[in-house]
């Protein structure tokens, strides 16, 4: 029963989620799924360290997905996934802990700038909503 009424309260946050709150839910996703990696990794559990890089690399292509490149900083955003990107599959083919926390660096950087984003968009407004184009400027200024 208490399994039941966790998944209802994970899937109503993620059903009344903003757009905003959404890219900081798979921010911290990814985070969740490299750490349990590393830890993984340093259990010796290969498979489990496979799944959940993997799970990292869909956050991350998500991320790609979602990009609108009628925006110039689009492009640079493409660019850092790219690269996050590459460094959880070579992570995951060198089983290697050091790549996968360079990775993981740079999404915990982007993850607490979205983050101030969020909180400095909310002193401005009464609305909690993001302008995505704005968001994405102050990431690759502060990239």
């Amino acid at each position: 029963m208490t399994q039941n009424m966790t998944l209802a309260y994970k899937n109503n946050t993620i059903q009344t989620a903003s757009p905003a709150e959404l890219t900081l839910m798979l921010y911290d996703g990814c985070i969740k799924f490299c750490n349990i990696a590393l830890g993984a990794l340093e259990n010796n559990d290969l498979t489990k360290a496979n799944t959940n890089i993997i799970k990292a690399e869909n956050i991350i292509v998500e991320f790609r997905s979602t990009l609108d490149f009628k925006y110039p900083v689009a492009h640079d955003f493409d660019r850092v996934y790219d690269w996050i990107y590459r460094r959880l599959v070579e992570a995951n083919i060198k089983k290697d802990t050091e790549i996968l926390e360079d990775a993981l660096r740079l999404v915990r950087e982007m993850r607490d700038t979205w983050k101030e984003v969020m909180r400095l968009n909310r002193v401005k407004s009464d609305k909690p909503q993001i302008q995505y184009v704005s968001a994405a400027q102050k990431m690759a200024a502060n990239g």
